[in-house]
This record gives structure tokens, sequence and C-alpha cells, in this order.
């Protein structure tokens, strides 16, 4: 009786008499763990491009990714409201507002009550914040949003098909949806 082809399921052995041994059922198996060990690869550099442009921001900028982002958005809409900051960085309104805050506290923004509806805010980009913007490296919306946005519609109808899928099987918390990159 020969040896088992495998040590574990995921451990083929190496050797020349036990891969013949490998029946041809092995070898879709084999191909779908190789895939899946270069999808996961392909997330692992997704990831790291992501955080290296996060601690870049943080380096060159001295606020977190979320904060320029948001702070960019202020200086191409001048005037723009909460809500409508929230609505362009597709985040809650509730993050857009504490980003706001901050942004506030730092002397970098000025939220000024609307004449009409006291209740609504409109916001500016301070001379600070513009000097700030100048020196942060790009893009301030981040990677991988500026990347997606670059992908033909057909890539991203695919892209976000298979995301779809991967996500059944993870049950992610539904919230995370909204909460910017550079906040997880």
């Amino acid at each position: 009786m020969g040896m088992p082809a495998y040590d574990l399921p995921m451990r083929p052995r190496t050797s020349p008499t036990s891969a013949k041994r490998i029946s041809t059922n092995a070898a879709p198996a084999d191909r779908h763990l190789a895939s899946s060990a270069r999808v996961l690869r392909q997330f692992r550099q997704v990831f790291k491009a992501v955080k290296t442009h996060f601690q870049q921001v943080e380096k060159r900028a001295g606020i977190g990714g979320a904060q320029l982002w948001a702070l960019a958005v202020i200086q191409q809409a001048p005037g723009v409201g909460i809500t409508g900051l929230a609505h362009a960085m597709d985040i809650h309104q509730s993050t857009a507002s504490n980003l706001v805050r901050a942004l506030s506290d730092l002397g970098l923004v000025a939220a000024v009550r609307g004449d009409g509806d006291r209740r609504t805010v409109e916001l500016h980009v301070l001379p600070a914040g513009k000097r700030l913007l100048r020196r942060a490296p790009g893009p301030a919306a981040g990677v991988l949003p500026e990347a997606l946005s670059a992908l033909d519609a057909s890539t991203l109808a695919r892209l976000e098909q298979d995301l779809q899928a991967l996500l059944e099987r993870l049950e992610p918390d539904r919230r995370a949806a909204r909460t910017p990159l550079a906040e997880i």
C-alpha cells in the first residue's frame, strides 16, 4: 500500500512517486487551491497599497486619510453641507460630522451656519487647510477609490458581482460598508 497523496487536504506531497498517484480528480482541487492562494495574495497587495497610502498621508499631511479626503471634497465644493459631504464620500452622515468637527478643531475648515436655515452648515476650507492639501500626497480620496474609478464599466460590474459572492461567505458587518477605509 502506497503513501497517501496528501499529508493534509491543503498540502500536496512533492515527491515524484506520490505525484504519480494523485488521481485526475485531484488536479482541479489543486488548481482551485492555487487560484485561491493567488487571489489571497492579490488582496494582500491591495490592503498593503491602501495602508501604505494612509501612512504616507499621516506622515506628510499630519491628518488621517479620511480627513484628507473630506478636506479635498470641501475644497472642490465650497459651501457643501454635512449631507453633501457624506454623499460625496459615501459615508454615514454622523461620520462626516465627526470628520468636520476634527477638521474644524484643527483650524482647517470653517462651518458657517446658513442664512435661511440655521440648522444647515456650509463648509469652507481655511488657508491652513489649503496649505495642507498642497503638501499632502494624492490621491486625496485614497488609492483604492481612485483605482476603482479608473476601471471600465464592465470590469467594475464583474468585480462587484464577484465581491458580492465573496461577502456572502464572510458574513460581514454591513455597517463597515459606509466607513472610510482609513478608519477600518
